[in-house]
């Protein structure tokens, strides 16, 4: 009932997105995870970081990922101020960045079945189902699941992960 739940409430934030799960489907399957980004008018933050953190190529790559996308909306939840200096200090970006990519395909119905996830930064991230939602870390919703790249998987979720 929870999967399902949550798998109706990706196909909603997904139409909200403007996608359909078909659609998207059918013209992201082709595109790796930066490309998906790319053409995505809802992550051009993460992709300005991606780029500022050198990272395009590495999410263009073989992979599979799965990326915890956080969307424009989870970006503006940080102060300007304090977002405008993570953007200047790569090391910090890309800390950050990783803390949200997890190596391998996780689709949605393994991810709701999970205690943590373990980032490709070394740090694990925590996942709870609670209300038919995934919640990452205590304080980010995954509202859209299983976007199909070549090289991998996106979630979106609404609040940027920050690592320990």
């Amino acid at each position: 009932m929870k999967i399902k739940a949550l798998l109706v409430a990706g196909s909603l934030a997904l139409a909200v997105l403007g996608l359909t799960l078909t659609n998207a489907q059918s013209t992201t399957q082709n595109q790796t995870i930066t490309q998906i980004v790319a053409t995505n008018p809802n992550f051009s933050t993460l992709l300005a970081a991606v780029q500022a953190a050198g990272l395009a190529d590495t999410l263009s790559g073989e992979g599979p990922f799965t990326v915890f996308a956080p969307t424009n909306e989870a970006f503006a939840k940080i102060p300007k101020a304090d977002l405008d200096k993570l953007l200047a200090d790569k090391a910090a970006l890309t800390k950050v960045l990783t803390y949200h990519v997890v190596a391998g395909r996780v689709p949605s119905s393994q991810v709701v079945t999970l205690k943590e996830a373990k980032t490709v930064q070394s740090q694990s991230v925590t996942i709870q189902v609670k209300d038919g939602k995934v919640i990452l870390n205590g304080n980010s919703t995954v509202t859209a699941v299983d976007i199909q790249a070549k090289n991998g998987i996106i979630h979106v979720i609404d609040t940027v992960l920050l690592p320990k």
